[in-house]
């Protein structure tokens, strides 16, 4: 009997499992009630132009190598092997204004608890202006030390946990806590993945800038069993001196994600680290201006970027399942574009966000 290829037979399983549990569902063009925050359909003329792409892409590509393709290499760790792609551009970030940022905290009175706006209203008129006036205050002193304490020790979670507690989890100045790191200390991260949960992640886009560029890491499975190493490598850009995470809707699916694939293989979680879901901070800033929310939406309406031949991310599982049904490396052409423009606009769209609210320049 001949022995099916090892990608042929992962690939008819998923196709099996694709066929019954499509996570998305195909809409009418210009339905703006769907438009907004979910993820879970796909408009038709989208669906459409994407179903058309694989077939050109499939005969496109047919004769072609994924190592003639991306020109990446083979990276080897604990977990085993799997593909690496990089990618540079330059990109400027702007200077933030820590010292405006650190003065609007110590004028925040509401930071102390039990301080209201109408509280503070009465403490302003009776000549407390600042964390630092009160520290003179009989009954609020203690609770202002505890506020200034947190603020002056810099721990950046510490201080967003504080300042959610007090406002919102997207205050302004829980995203004005960036300013307390580097540029250089930023993760952009954004993963592909075969369905909303408990399936594997088939490529992980790191952001990271360096002497002025964007770098772009890419770890991308030439089939399932290189899950583990990609993991390991993705999860090493979250344990450098001082890391940042910034992510899109990251809070409720990427991170949560990859912790899930991690215990898979009974390794422990990311460490905690800082983390800024920019989808938190584009709700309170344009959630009544714009009727959809996604990534792509906003880096069409904020940032100015069409893309071209992109796929919708729904259908992600389906590119790549048909990658490993037929050996074709076409339809991993656009998965990966696709998820290096997510990191990059997923940058851009952060910086501006600090930009326009946190006083840089």
């Amino acid at each position: 009997m001949a022995v099916v290829p090892a990608y042929s037979r992962i690939g008819a399983l998923w196709q099996q499992r694709m066929q019954a549990l499509r996570e998305y569902e195909v809409v009418r063009d210009g339905n703006a009630f769907r438009a907004g925050f979910s993820n879970s359909f796909v408009f038709s003329s989208e669906y459409e132009q994407a179903r058309h792409h694989l077939e050109t892409l499939l005969s496109r590509y047919r004769e072609v190598t994924i190592d003639e393709q991306f020109r990446g290499k083979e990276i080897v760790n604990d977990g085993g092997t799997c593909f690496a792609l990089e990618y540079r551009q330059d990109f400027s970030s702007p200077a933030f204004d820590l010292d405006r940022f650190r003065a609007g905290l110590l004028e925040d009175l509401t930071l102390v608890h039990g301080i209201g706006q109408a509280t503070r209203k009465k403490l302003n008129s009776r000549g407390f202006y600042s964390l630092t006036d009160l520290l003179e205050h009989p009954v609020l002193r203690s609770r202002a030390h505890q506020v200034l304490a947190c603020i002056s020790e810099g721990d950046t979670s510490a201080i967003m946990d504080l300042i959610g507690s007090r406002h919102s989890k997207s205050h302004v100045s829980v995203l004005g806590t960036a300013g307390l790191h580097e540029p250089e200390d930023y993760v952009f991260l954004d993963i592909e993945t075969l369905g909303l949960f408990s399936r594997p992640i088939i490529l992980f886009g790191i952001g990271v800038i360096d002497n002025g560029q964007l770098v772009v890491h890419q770890y991308l499975l030439r089939d399932i069993t290189e899950e583990q190493a990609a993991l390991i490598a993705t999860v090493e850009h979250l344990s450098t001196n001082r890391p940042a995470l910034v992510t899109f809707n990251g809070k409720s699916f990427d991170l949560p994600y990859i912790t899930d694939r991690l215990a898979y293989y009974g390794m422990g979680s990311p460490a905690r680290i800082p983390h800024f879901d920019v989808l938190h901070f584009s709700r309170r800033r344009w959630k009544d201006q714009l009727p959809s929310l996604r990534l792509t939406a906003l880096e069409r309406e904020i940032l100015g970027i069409r893309r071209g031949d992109d796929i919708p991310g729904q259908m992600v599982p389906e590119f790549y399942d048909t990658y490993l049904h037929t050996g074709n490396i076409g339809p991993l052409v656009p998965i990966v574009e696709h998820n290096r423009q997510d990191v990059i606009s997923l940058a851009l769209l952060f910086f501006h966000l600090l930009e326009e609210s946190c006083g840089c320049h």
